[in-house]
């Protein structure tokens, strides 16, 4: 385990723990990784929303939530699991071996959660806020408001494609402050009405941030 150590740059001092965040249920000892998981993805929540409020800090509390969405995940986990190599270390069944475990995306992402739920454990918050960033930044190219809602524009345009046959338009409404500290403000178009408005420090995510805004005032008019 010391190779794992040495990525995450932390030496446990109870290596027991460390061996339990590192144990499959399917490994059928008298514990598992279970319970440490569970502790794990709360204090990643934790750590992940901290982190977008204060790297974001003019995007509202749904924004924030569909952003710590993308990142605190199976597929997102499953990513920073596979840079740390952790698949090498899952202490498991034969069975579930022969059965692709140590590459499975569910495994890897619960033994991430895991190893994060010890290392609060052991070492604290602060420990866990520093290991868990500085992979989260290594491995996503770029985590802005452009990048994380590119999808947005295109989720609006199936809707209303869907529901009432036109694709939705952006208008600006204002663009404000010196050139290299500028802020533009999108409205959504939608058959004549607007549905949305927002700012942004660029067009694009101006654009993406009412898109998303949209998107919740038609769910909203649904439900």
């Amino acid at each position: 385990m010391h190779p794992l150590e040495q990525l995450i740059q932390y030496e446990f001092k109870n290596k027991q723990l460390l061996t339990e965040a590192l144990t499959h249920k399917s490994y059928k000892k008298s514990y598992n990784n279970e319970r440490l998981e569970f502790l794990g993805d709360a204090v990643l929540d934790l750590i992940v929303g901290e982190y977008l409020y204060k790297k974001f800090p003019s995007a509202d509390e749904g924004i924030l939530s569909k952003i710590r969405a993308s990142l605190v995940n199976e597929e997102g986990f499953n990513k920073l699991a596979k840079s740390l190599n952790l698949g090498k270390y899952i202490l498991l069944s034969n069975a579930e071996e022969n059965n692709d475990g140590r590459i499975k995306a569910s495994l890897l992402s619960n033994t991430f959660e895991a190893l994060m739920g010890a290392l609060y454990l052991e070492a604290g918050l602060q420990k866990v806020h520093e290991i868990s960033i500085s992979l989260i930044e290594e491995q996503y190219e770029e985590i802005s408001l452009d990048s994380l809602f590119k999808d947005y524009k295109t989720s609006l345009q199936e809707i209303t494609q869907a529901k009432y046959g036109v694709t939705p338009t952006y208008k600006l409404i204002s663009s404000k402050g010196p050139d290299h500290k500028k802020e533009f403000e999108i409205a959504v178009i939608i058959q004549d009405r607007e549905y949305a408005r927002a700012v942004g420090k660029s067009k694009k995510i101006a654009q993406q941030k009412a898109a998303f805004l949209a998107i919740k005032s038609l769910q909203e008019s649904v439900s």
